[in-house]
């Protein structure tokens, strides 16, 4: 069953990416002009990046070299034709779908692995161009270093992946000489330590300066990709060493990572059928997860990988139709079984280093190409590895490198059913993953709420290190010589408080928030809940401040096939003259306008009077984002607004999800 297993994940592995060009080498570009190769040379399609940049493209390093060079090359291509290196790239064009630049960890990998028969300066160009554009949330992350997760979906996710892409850039860059491309990358490599919240010991997200509340880390919701902050928490593959002091360190580590994998397998927040191969929280049905049991390694306890690679590769690979516990996402899941079949994973894409399992077989022979193949022998049985020999000569690491199997040799591994716990303990014999590169995490502005009334108390902390924090409440940029915060602030005016933290000489980016004093309250009462996945920041949160954004829903209420209806308590009879609410339309999302948005007026609560009803002209075919308010004037006095929004409550038949129930977000509800 295992060989049947190895065999089919590696054809599995080997069925994408695609030959693209017809037999005369002509191709269709991303451009959409027709191209012509020189001879011997192939163009390919079907690059799922954020899947395969994990194990698949490094298999094709280490086994087809070749194949990964011509991949490059037209990565370099698309680059050329469309002015951005592919994130997801199908039948010659990049489809916007899924997050990160992992055409640049497929660069990397190759390029320190040895693969370099490319312009590699037309390449490193590629790559900070893809890194340096302003579109989904690199204008916040370049600004932050983080990206709130009011401003962009997905920002706890797109911010890690972001670091660990511009780590890859700052190792290309330290190759070619390239020290201030170096310096500034490796600083942002360094921006997963934004998202770590150290009190809940999890990545989190921010929106308003502050952490998100309530937090749940079983929730899947919008601020991580088809994960929840279990599943992306341990997602630092170039500084886990970083990760594991930031964590609290080694021993805290391996207990965290034991926690992942005996946690509950409940899940809760959004339905995600992604999120699937649960042992504990760990998913392997899905990619994020992909290179945590191989973690164990990295603090001393590789006989912890060796016992749960094994119990991945026993429970969810199967020689059946349902034999994958997930997706295939074009040979990452098959891929993922190759390596660790054999033995080894690349946990880093980008380094040299490959972290040693548990191999299946007793006898496994790479040929890369080289005279002398590379041979995996194993002596005895059981999971455990309790030595090893490299060539003849003892072998106590707990990784190998990629220029060990190239030029050929053998790894004799004796395996037993106890582990060593041993092996592989001592730090000089784990596998380097090191950033040691200055850097100051943004300070953390916490407040009740973004609006208040009276007066509100603000607090300002830095975790992670003991920096100064210095502060504004004008707007201007704080520097050291701005006042310092020693103790929680009083405002009684509305507010732009920016804060900056400084260390040892280096300073964080500046952390932002505007706080506003209301001219009286406000109460809302809702005829129906809003979903406990989308709740805009809770009751309050309509008049929070905090305006929804096209591309992000942590400030969004939404509704699934349900009306909206609430009516607003203004505490008392006013004048008022006009009230709005917006409204986001994201078609692909299953979010529509409302058909109609209608107000009602009332002094009492008890007799409404209808003042208006308002309509749009967006067509429900309309999938780019689009947000639109919906504003009635008021010409009496006036202490209760009902607003009612009516939903499609369907979504249309020429729709993906067609015939299932629509969505309808609201954020802000402007009283003048």
């Amino acid at each position: 069953m295992e060989k049947t297993n190895f065999y089919t994940a590696l054809y599995h592995s080997l069925i994408a990416p695609n030959v693209f060009n017809d037999v005369d080498g002509r191709y269709r570009g991303a451009d959409l002009e027709i191209h012509q190769l020189p001879p011997g040379r192939s163009m390919y399609t079907v690059f799922s990046l954020w899947d395969t940049f994990r194990a698949a493209h490094p298999l094709f390093v280490l086994l087809y070299p070749d194949l990964a060079t011509e991949f490059v090359r037209t990565l370099l291509a698309k680059y050329e034709e469309g002015d951005l290196l592919p994130v997801w790239e199908l039948a010659g064009n990049e489809t916007g779908t899924m997050i990160g630049y992992h055409s640049i960890p497929v660069i990397a990998d190759a390029y320190v692995k040895g693969l370099r028969d490319y312009d590699v300066e037309a390449a490193f160009s590629a790559m900070k161009a893809s890194a340096e554009a302003d579109h989904l949330g690199l204008d916040h992350y370049k600004e932050k270093g983080y990206i709130p997760i009011d401003r962009e979906n997905e920002g706890v996710s797109k911010t890690l992946e972001y670091a660990y892409d511009d780590w890859c850039i700052a190792q290309i860059a330290d190759e070619l000489g390239k020290e201030k491309d170096y310096d500034h990358y490796m600083r942002r490599a360094m921006n997963y330590h934004q998202v770590f919240d150290h009190e809940t010991k999890f990545m989190r997200g921010k929106k308003g300066g502050q952490w998100e509340s309530p937090f749940d880390p079983f929730a899947v919701t919008a601020a991580y990709t088809e994960a929840n902050a279990w599943q992306y928490t341990y997602f630092v593959p170039h500084d886990i060493s970083g990760m594991m002091e930031m964590m609290g360190g080694e021993a805290t580590f391996v207990d965290r990572l034991d926690d992942l994998f005996s946690a509950s397998t409940d899940l809760s927040g959004r339905h995600q059928p992604d999120i699937t191969g649960l042992i504990g929280q760990y998913a392997h049905g899905n990619e994020p997860s992909h290179n945590f049991a191989y973690l164990y390694n990295y603090a001393g306890a590789p006989w912890k990988t060796q016992s749960r690679v094994r119990q991945i590769m026993d429970e969810l690979y199967k020689p059946t139709r349902a034999g994958l516990s997930g997706n295939e996402d074009c040979g990452q899941m098959s891929s993922w079984y190759v390596f660790s079949a054999m033995g080894f994973y690349p946990v880093t894409p980008g380094a040299q280093e490959y972290a040693i399992g548990s191999p299946l077989f007793k006898s496994v022979t790479i040929n890369t190409g080289n005279e002398k193949p590379f041979k995996i022998s194993v002596k005895g049985s059981g999971s455990y590895i309790e030595s090893a020999r490299l060539n003849g000569k003892k072998y106590p690491y707990s990784f190998i490198k990629h220029e060990d199997i190239t030029e050929g040799g053998t790894l004799k591994l004796t395996m037993g059913k106890s582990p060593n716990k041993n092996w592989g303990k001592d730090s000089a014999h784990r596998p380097p993953s090191s950033v040691q590169t200055a850097f100051v995490r943004n300070p953390v502005i916490t407040a009740p709420s973004r609006a208040f009334l009276d007066s509100m108390e603000i607090s300002i902390a830095q975790q992670g290190n003991d920096a100064d924090i210095f502060y504004t409440l004008d707007g201007s940029n704080p520097d050291t010589f701005s006042a310092e915060y020693e103790s929680s602030i009083m405002l009684t005016e509305s507010a732009v408080v920016k804060a900056v933290s400084t260390f040892n000489g280096y300073s964080s980016g500046v952390e932002t928030v505007s706080y506003i004093k209301l001219p009286y309250a406000v109460s809302i009462d809702y005829a129906i809940p809003y979903s406990s996945q989308y709740t805009g920041g809770g009751p309050d949160g309509l008049f929070d401040t905090i305006r929804g954004h096209e591309n992000a829903w942590g400030a969004w209420q939404g509704w699934f096939g349900d009306d909206f209806e609430a009516t607003v308590d203004l505490g008392s009879v006013r004048d008022i003259s006009s009230v709005s609410a917006t409204f986001l339309q994201n078609a692909v999302s299953w979010i529509w306008l409302p058909k109609s948005v209608s107000f009602e007026i009332s002094e009492d609560s008890e007799t409404f009077e209808k003042i208006g009803s308002r309509r749009h002209s967006v067509s429900v075919k309309e999938l780019d984002p689009f947000i639109k308010d919906f504003k009635q004037s008021v010409s009496k006095p006036v202490r209760y607004i009902r607003i009612k929004a009516k939903n499609i409550r369907t979504c249309p038949k020429w729709h993906p999800g067609a015939g299932n129930p629509a969505w309808i977000f609201i954020d802000e509800i402007s009283i003048n």
